[in-house]
């Protein structure tokens, strides 16, 4: 028996008053929907520019030091500041704040050089060993000091993976150093030598440089003071003999004036100054004011900032010039006198002679101190070869350094 077939249903065609009406109902919730949309899109936007706004004007979430891209907020270098500052009290906060301000800043950027350059070598930090070191001094497991305690050992990391290249032994040399003023001095202190004084014994009263004199001891090329000290130390004699060397760029802190003073009004004087290297070129340059004008003498062979002026300074009170030796002679000169030579402790001038004694050289075992200097000196250069391979922003000026030290303050 066939199966019966379903009657299909007839298509029924809407008639135009139908669709007259459908039109008119698709296009009111078109204009409805349209209308929401906007409606909406106008809230997230003031929504939206409200938190921008927002953003933009709170000062912690502002960028203040960027390091290759990588941002630290306001917020981030108040909490840095914080923890350097922590037992520190708070008026020797606000005196030295700047201080306290760069060191933060300072920290920041070589946690981060680390960081990056760490990765470099492979060298990296788990997040036990940062967990354990917090507990251990007892810090918040906080982003900032999970940080702080992270560049602490990468920097041990990166210590012992410098150090593994230092021999047992090493080319040493023990050396006495001396920075004296002029030749003429040089050749005093020799013959004082020769006459039986030992180099050393004298440094106290002709050397004028003090952060490189006296008995160095021994020490491997690396960590001589300078390329001049190394030079001898390793290439000149060792014995009795006293090598003399000039160098133009040594730093002296020493200088002599020569002043003239052209006018004097109620305690005031209107002076022009040199400064010189030695006493023996004050004392060529002041007879050659013989023949030559003050002003032309004072641009070929002074080192002090006035020789762009010819060495006018311009009238000056006690205490302008921040030399209480330029101030006791330039004080009490006639107009138009000009001083003998005035010895000036407090003034830094370059170029005099290194009077250099090679005790003894040779291959000795490194010491546990000189071993770790050398792997200082090595994540010295490290580091200053990662930072100058860097981009560093740091967009902190006075008002935010300023702002940055009142909220630390305010948390206290």
């Amino acid at each position: 028996m066939a199966k019966k077939q379903k009657k299909a249903t007839p298509r029924r065609i809407p008639t135009k008053h139908q669709l007259s009406k459908w039109q008119r109902q698709m296009k009111i919730r078109r204009i409805v929907i349209i209308a929401a949309v906007v409606f909406l899109a106008g809230i997230l936007s003031w929504v939206g520019y409200g938190y921008y706004k927002d953003y933009k004007n709170d000062p912690m979430r502002q960028v203040v030091i960027e390091v290759n891209g990588v941002p630290f907020t306001m917020e981030y270098y108040v909490k840095v500041l914080d923890f350097y500052t922590q037992g520190v009290n708070s008026t020797v906060i606000q005196y030295y704040g700047n201080y306290f301000a760069d060191q933060a800043a300072n920290d920041i950027v070589n946690a981060e050089l680390m960081r990056q350059g760490a990765k470099d070598l492979g060298i990296e930090v788990t997040t036990g060993e940062i967990e354990v070191r917090l507990q251990e001094y007892n810090l918040p497991n906080d982003e900032v000091y999970r940080d702080i305690i992270r560049a602490s050992l990468l920097q041990e990391k990166i210590g012992e993976y410098l150090g593994p290249g230092l021999n047992a032994t090493m080319e040493q040399s023990h050396v006495q150093v001396m920075l004296v003023e002029s030749e003429e001095v040089a050749d005093e202190v020799i013959s004082r030598v020769e006459a039986g004084s030992n180099l050393t014994a004298l440094v106290e009263e002709y050397s004028c440089n003090s952060t490189v004199e006296g008995d160095l001891g021994r020490l491997p090329r690396e960590l001589m003071p300078n390329t001049v000290i190394a030079y001898a130390a390793f290439n000149l004699t060792s014995g009795e003999a006293i090598h003399t060397i000039y160098d133009e760029t040594a730093i002296k802190d020493l200088g002599y004036w020569l002043i003239e003073i052209t006018d004097k009004e109620d305690g005031e004087i209107k002076a022009r100054a040199m400064l010189l290297g030695s006493e023996a070129e004050a004392e060529q340059v002041r007879a050659e004011l013989v023949s030559s004008n003050f002003s032309s003498l004072a641009e070929e062979y002074s080192q002090h900032e006035s020789k762009d002026e010819n060495g006018e300074l311009g009238w000056l009170k006690r205490g302008d010039m921040v030399s209480t030796a330029f101030d006791k002679v330039a004080f009490n000169l006639t107009v138009n006198e000009v001083s003998e030579p005035v010895k000036d402790e407090s003034a830094r001038t370059t170029g005099g002679y290194w009077l250099i004694k090679v005790v003894d050289r040779g291959n000795y075992e490194l010491g546990v101190e000189i071993r770790q200097k050398l792997i200082d000196k090595r994540l010295n250069d490290w580091f200053e070869a990662q930072s100058d391979k860097s981009t560093i922003e740091t967009y902190l000026d006075a008002a935010k350094k300023q702002w940055a030290i009142i909220e630390v303050l305010a948390r206290r």
